[in-house]
């Protein structure tokens, strides 16, 4: 299915100075709201307890706040709303090793007076737990950039390997921005999104970058914009409606899936349309700010080709018993 013309080549490396300086304030931000606001992690990374109720009716949180109040268990809890007026959650900083047998009891005991309700999930994390998962997910998330700088620096060249990795960079950077501004919590859930992310916009990047590979050979002349402009053009119909049909998918998860996974819903979301626009606007003009030269490379690629078909025809001497 062809929504842009095979035959219509845009000029995507046009807009490169207007994008980048787009990106550049979209990092800035980004980087600001960490520094200043910082990431509010959960209790995957951070350790403690959650307590999720369910009300029959809507509830007011000043009401949870000074039923937890008389607990000595629950005095420096947080209450927030959980999606709607009925539902609450209930966190602190206490793990089970300070808790007592049965928490489910306790927070019952204590919010009896409060309405009829229901206790939904508990949760309970402990702070060396917790330490250990924000490492392991930092890791992760570490050891995936590095192999994928490593694969596309084997599979193409090393500017094609720092652009895309720099766009991914991008990518996580301007999506996590996003999630502090949104006050989102930094739990596994997030993580899995993020590496999700990596993943869906490296294979948006590799497809272009493909294309701008046999481009190089096909070009009669030596101009990398003209060869990226053409490339991303002849891609552009197969990343929009992977794009649309994937974003689609996110948003019913985002506006329908519930609360408890909004989170994840919304990385995804922010990062799909981040994404698709670094593998386009940002990743192949990273490729030309690098000084990638189609001369050089097809002199490299015509060496390299030499070289193979010489050990193939010394292999083949070898085998008849000439060498």
């Amino acid at each position: 299915m062809q929504i842009f013309s095979k035959d219509k080549t845009y000029g995507f490396m046009k807009l490169s100075p207007v994008t980048l300086a787009i990106s550049i304030i979209l990092l800035l931000g980004s980087f600001t709201l960490m520094f200043t606001k910082g990431l509010n992690y959960g209790i995957d990374f951070s350790g403690g307890t959650l307590i999720q109720v369910q009300y029959d009716k809507p509830i007011a949180l000043d009401t949870i706040r000074e039923a937890i109040s008389k607990s000595e268990l629950f005095k420096d809890a947080t209450v927030t709303h959980f999606g709607s007026s009925e539902e609450v959650v209930i966190r602190f900083l206490s793990s089970t090793a300070s808790l007592e047998a049965n928490l489910e009891s306790s927070i019952t005991q204590t919010l009896k007076d409060t309405g009829s309700f229901e206790i939904r999930r508990v949760d309970m994390v402990g702070p060396k737990v917790g330490d250990e998962l924000r490492i392991k997910g930092l890791t992760a998330l570490l050891i995936s950039i590095g192999a994928i700088l490593i694969y596309i620096a084997y599979r193409f060249e090393w500017r094609f390997a720092v652009s895309s990795v720099l766009a991914l960079t991008h990518d996580i950077i301007i999506v996590i921005g996003a999630i502090i501004l949104f006050n989102i919590d930094v739990n596994l859930d997030i993580l899995a999104a993020l590496l999700t992310i990596l993943g869906y916009s490296l294979n948006d990047t590799i497809i272009i970058f493909d294309r701008v590979r046999e481009s190089t050979h096909e070009a009669k002349e030596y101009n990398l914009n003209e060869v990226i402009d053409y490339s991303v053009s002849r891609t552009l119909s197969r990343t929009t409606l992977t794009s649309l049909t994937t974003l689609f998918v996110v948003a019913t998860l985002f506006f329908f899936g519930g609360e408890i996974i909004k989170g994840f819903s919304f990385t995804l979301l922010v990062g799909i349309i981040i994404g698709t626009y670094s593998s386009i606007f940002i990743a192949s003009p990273l490729l030309s700010r690098f000084g990638f030269n189609i001369r050089t490379y097809r002199e490299k690629e015509i060496a390299k080709q030499k070289r193979k078909l010489e050990k193939e025809k010394l292999r083949a001497q070898f085998e008849k018993g000439i060498v």
